[in-house]
């Protein structure tokens, strides 16, 4: 049972690694607005990958993932970026300051991580995969891939909360121009995000059908 946990954990960080939206969203946020923003979109990312976990461990049958949904999802995804990209182009200088405690504030931070993370499909096949390769490949039972499953979300959430407190720990060095340009940076970053997502996962698509 040591493996799973060690191989699940290990599978949660390596899910982190890429710098991707999510990745940007939490430094921004941990800049601009405190460590606690950067845990809440971490919270976020967490609970959608806990219900991707939950629907790949019901088994493939079970997935409610079709061929209409996927392009629905991922088009979401895309114009979700894409607003994201504009906000923090056309924003203006930021104040590099905590907000007010509110709960509304919280309650955007966590839906930003969530979204980022639900409605990205190339997120859900991962673990789709991850789940065939475990049951399948390394004949897995339900309980040891249960054990995986847990600890893959656990090094989810602990390489996320790490994310979210260095970069806090950065503020210092983050005066209100630094922070536009890399505000401004992020946005573009959402953008080109949004163009490959759409690129990949509906043009192809699209042009092979009339093809």
């Amino acid at each position: 049972m040591i493996l799973p946990l060690l191989y699940g954990f290990l599978t949660g960080i390596g899910q982190c690694l890429t710098v991707g939206a999510i990745f940007f969203s939490i430094i921004q946020n941990s800049v601009a607005n405190g460590y606690r923003a950067g845990l809440t979109v971490a919270l976020g990312v967490v609970a959608g990958d806990a219900i991707f976990v939950t629907i790949a461990l019901l088994g493939t049958t079970t997935i409610p993932y079709s061929g209409e949904l996927g392009p629905i999802m991922t088009l979401v995804g895309v114009v979700f970026l894409v607003v994201m990209g504009i906000t923090n182009l056309t924003k203006g200088t930021p104040s590099v300051a905590y907000p007010a405690a509110r709960l509304g504030n919280y309650a955007y931070y966590f839906t930003t991580g969530f979204v980022l993370n639900a409605f990205n499909p190339f997120n859900f096949l991962s673990w789709v995969t991850i789940a065939g390769y475990i049951r399948h490949s390394l004949a897995y039972d339900t309980t040891q891939q249960t054990v995986f499953m847990i600890f893959s979300v656990l090094g989810v959430a602990a390489t996320e909360s790490a994310l979210a407190v260095y970069a806090y720990k950065l503020k210092p060095y983050f005066t209100p121009r630094v922070a536009r340009i890399f505000n401004q940076l992020t946005g573009v970053v959402f953008l080109v995000l949004a163009l490959r997502l759409a690129w990949v996962k509906l043009y192809n698509p699209l042009m092979a059908l009339l093809q």
